[in-house]
């Protein structure tokens, strides 16, 4: 988890230092509760990777479902209000701005959560719904509601998003 504090240092610019990333950021907190219920999730222990992930959504206002899987390096900055769903897929470098929903848009029993490819960035408020992907080194506009996969080093925005 330090690889990942180090690189929020690098891309925030009002990271002062690792000690203040580390103790203050709350998108860095939720993702190291996240590995806990993630690993809990994995070996079979649902109830308690289920309580691990609401308090933690209770201490940082950022819901993760214990199922969701993240790579390394991911950035959640500010955070409040982010919601993963149980099976969204998030790549390594990936930053993600407060409000963000990774959301189903039907209740089915396959993966219905979208995957974030690496490096891709995605604003305040986006709403990407379904089982769809966003591109590589793809970024998506602050309030976009992304119902449509997304290429690589695209671009969406608008509601419903389209590439610009």
């Amino acid at each position: 988890m330090f690889f990942t504090a180090k690189s929020i240092l690098k891309r925030d610019p009002a990271a002062k230092s690792l000690m203040m990333v580390i103790l203050t950021y709350p998108g860095l907190h939720a993702l190291w509760f996240h590995r806990v219920a993630h690993w809990l999730h994995i070996h079979h222990r649902y109830l308690l990777a289920a309580i691990i992930s609401r308090w933690s959504a209770k201490r940082t206002d950022i819901f993760i479902a214990p199922g969701a899987q993240i790579g390394r390096g991911v950035f959640i900055d500010h955070g409040v209000g982010v919601v993963i769903g149980e099976t969204a897929i998030i790549d390594d470098g990936v930053t993600i701005l407060h409000g963000v929903t990774l959301g189903a848009r039907h209740a089915v029993t396959e993966r219905r959560h979208p995957h974030i490819e690496s490096y891709s960035f995605i604003g305040a408020h986006a709403q990407i719904l379904g089982n769809i992907t966003i591109g590589a080194n793809s970024k998506v506009g602050a309030n976009a509601v992304v119902l449509n996969d997304v290429p690589a080093y695209s671009t969406a925005v608008g509601n419903p998003a389209r590439l610009v």
